[in-house]
């Protein structure tokens, strides 16, 4: 019906992109839709993946992006289409249609009740806030002081408390100015404002690790797997926290499933490595024991 190469589809299914049902539902058939019109407009898989991580951490309310929200690419980039909203998937930043009927919708908050009037000016509230966020974002990338780019996002959570986002990015400019205790409670109010923020997780394991806290280290990026199977980056930064601490077994099972995700990349090759040098080291001590014991033990 789409006239899908096979090859292309099982790329996408391997990928955790296209569903692999024994029979087609219309859902089905509208997801492979989707992937094939992206593709069509020279967006890579890669870069599909990143967008439903991201969309998976952002829009907790929605289990299967490419299924339930239509993304689409506008001017070479990514847009997700939240009911009569757009919104760019990465930022979280809602974009506005400056036509004059969307300019009069968002100008004319309802002013019925003390309850609309309430609603209305937390939605201000928080879109200003999002602009502050965006600012930040801009200001990170031009490599701006880190104390004005701190003074940017303090406003930004001033204005809306539970911006997870915010309040993590705020976290990690504290960490590299090496400000563990200040880092570490952003990292924390992130984790109150959204118990289920992986990022938050991954980056307090980061913190930990830093300061070579092994046993809080893998509890977070542990944290952080059990929210999202698929970090690859928890996999990869567990399992070098497994193989320094000699747990072998644990260590091999994260670099595996590190490469099923990304198989590509320079990281993805430094993790072939490891995992090589991990088996040797485990057949060596397998053939020292005639009896297997130091294999068992590994």
């Amino acid at each position: 019906m789409l006239e899908l190469p096979e090859r292309r589809l099982r790329s996408w299914e391997k990928q955790g992109l296209a569903p692999r049902p024994e029979k087609y539902t219309f859902a089905d058939l509208a997801v492979l839709r989707t992937l094939e019109r992206l593709r069509k407009s020279g967006v890579s898989s890669r870069r599909i993946r990143r967008v439903v991580s991201a969309l998976h951490q952002r829009l907790r309310s929605v289990s299967d992006p490419l299924r339930e929200l239509r993304i689409f690419s506008e001017g070479g980039r990514l847009r997700v289409q939240w009911g009569e909203s757009k919104m760019d998937p990465v930022s979280g930043q809602l974009l506005l249609d400056f036509d004059p009927a969307a300019l009069h919708r968002v100008a004319s908050f309802p002013r019925h009740t003390a309850g609309d009037a309430a609603r209305a000016a937390i939605a201000a509230r928080r879109f200003e806030a999002s602009l502050l966020f965006e600012e930040a974002l801009k200001m990170e990338s031009r490599g701006a002081p880190a104390r004005d780019v701190i003074e940017v996002y303090e406003k930004a959570v001033a204005l809306d408390p539970a911006s997870a986002g915010a309040l993590v990015n705020l976290g990690t400019v504290h960490f590299h100015l090496r400000e563990w205790d200040q880092a570490e409670r952003f990292y924390r109010r992130a984790l109150e404002a959204d118990p289920k923020y992986a990022l938050a997780h991954f980056n307090l394991g980061n913190l930990f690790d830093e300061q070579n806290d092994r046993t809080q280290a893998c509890l977070h990026y542990g944290l952080a797997l059990r929210l999202e199977p698929d970090y690859s980056d928890a996999h990869y930064n567990l399992a070098l926290l497994c193989q320094s601490s000699g747990q072998v077994m644990r260590a091999l099972r994260h670099w595996k499933a590190y490469l099923r995700l990304d198989s590509s990349s320079p990281w993805a090759e430094i993790a072939r490595q490891e995992l090589d040098k991990l088996r040797r080291a485990t057949v060596i001590e397998g053939a020292k024991d005639p009896r297997g014991e130091a294999g068992a033990q590994a």
